[in-house]
C-alpha cells in the first residue's frame, strides 16, 4: 500500500508517493497558492496525477489538531487556518486523508525510519529560520493541553539584566546569526551568506555570534534531557547539514557539564538522516498510525 505524502511549505508544497518501507517515488513540487480555493484546487491536481494510492498524508504548518482537522495557531499561510481541512479535502476526494504539524512530521521520520528508530521517547528541534520541536513519547507525538508540545522556539535561552531583555530560543536561529552579524558589520543581510559564516570561525564577528548559537542550542538541549530525559535529541532543519553539528554541540556540552558537577546525564545529540524529506516520511507514518 502506498501514501501521498504532501508537505505544504510557506512558498512551496512538495509531494511524493511513500510506501510502507518509506521508499520514495513520483516526487514533484508546486508554487503555494495564496488562498484557500486554490490550495484545495492544488491538491487534488496533484492527488490526480498520482495514481494507485490508498490516502494522502500531509505536512501542515501550525498548531494542528489532527483528530478534529483543524489548524490553530498561526503560519506563514493565515487562509489554512480554521477550515476543517482534513473533511473537505476528503470530501473532495473521496479518500481518507491525514494531517499533522510539519515539526512533528519531521520528528516522526526519524522514530520511523530515521537516527531515532531505536528510541522509544526522544526529543526533536527543527533549527532554521526559526526554532520549533517536537516530544515523542512511546513513539508516539506529545502535543500538550494547548497543542503546543515542542514549541522548542518559545524557551527562554538568554537574559540581560542591566536592559532587563529577554532572548528566546528562536532570536538565535540561524537566520538571527546572520542579521547580528550583518549589523555589526554594518552591512545588509542579504549580502551574507548563512553556511559562509559558519563556516569561517576564523572572523572573529563569526565566531562570536556562530558560538552564542551553539551554546545556546546547547544550554536548551541540556534543559530538555533533564525536563524530559529522552534517549536522544535529535536535531533538523537547515543546520543539521553540517557535518561538525554534532561536534559543536558536543563541546558546549562538555562546557556546561564541567561546571554543573551534579549532572551526570549526558545528552545524546544526533543529526537527522532525512533532510528534505522528513516531512513527507513522516506524515506517511502518522498516517499509518492512525485507526481509519
Amino acid at each position: 500500500m502506498s501514501i501521498l505524502g504532501i508537505d505544504v511549505g510557506g512558498t512551496t508544497i512538495k509531494y511524493a508517493v511513500c510506501d510502507r518501507e518509506g521508499h520514495l517515488s513520483h516526487k514533484g513540487k508546486v508554487k503555494t497558492p495564496d488562498h484557500l480555493e486554490a490550495f484545495y484546487d492544488a491538491i487534488t491536481t496533484i492527488a490526480h496525477s498520482c495514481d494507485d494510492v490508498a490516502g494522502i498524508a500531509l505536512s501542515m504548518p501550525g498548531a494542528v489538531a489532527s483528530d478534529e482537522g483543524v489548524i490553530y495557531g498561526a503560519s506563514a499561510l493565515p487562509y489554512i487556518h480554521g477550515p476543517n481541512i482534513k473533511k473537505d479535502l476528503e470530501n473532495r476526494l473521496h479518500t481518507r486523508v491525514e494531517i499533522e504539524n510539519d515539526a512533528n512530521c519531521a520528528a516522526l521520520a526519524e522514530v520511523w525510519l530515521g537516527a531515532a528508530k531505536e528510541t522509544q521517547d526522544s526529543c526533536f528541534i527543527v533549527c532554521g529560520t526559526g526554532v520549533g520541536g517536537a516530544v515523542v513519547k512511546n513513539r508516539q507525538i506529545h502535543k500538550g493541553k494547548h497543542l503546543h508540545g515542542g514549541e522548542f522556539g518559545y524557551m527562554i535561552a538568554d537574559y540581560d539584566l542591566e536592559r532587563e531583555d529577554f532572548t528566546i530560543l528562536s532570536d538565535t536561529s540561524t537566520l538571527h546569526v546572520c542579521e547580528k552579524v550583518a549589523k555589526e558589520l554594518g552591512v545588509s543581510p542579504d549580502t551574507l551568506d548563512g553556511k559562509e559564516i559558519f563556516d569561517h570561525l576564523e572572523n572573529p564577528v563569526y565566531a562570536k555570534y556562530v558560538n552564542a548559537f551553539y551554546y545556546r542550542l546547547a544550554i536548551a538541549i541540556y534543559n530538555l534531557q533533564y525536563a524530559y530525559d529522552p534517549e536522544m535529541i535529535v536535531i533538523g532543519g537547515g543546520i543539521s547539514a553540517r557535518d561538525d553539528l554534532e561536534e559543536q554541540i558536543n563541546k558546549r556540552l562538555d562546557t556546561i557539564l564541567k561546571k554543573v558537577a551534579i549532572a551526570k546525564v549526558r545528552p545524546v545529540v544526533r543529526r537527522c538522516q532525512y533532510g528534505n524529506d522528513a516531512n513527507i516520511i513522516g506524515a506517511v507514518y502518522h498516517y499509518l498510525s492512525q485507526k481509519a
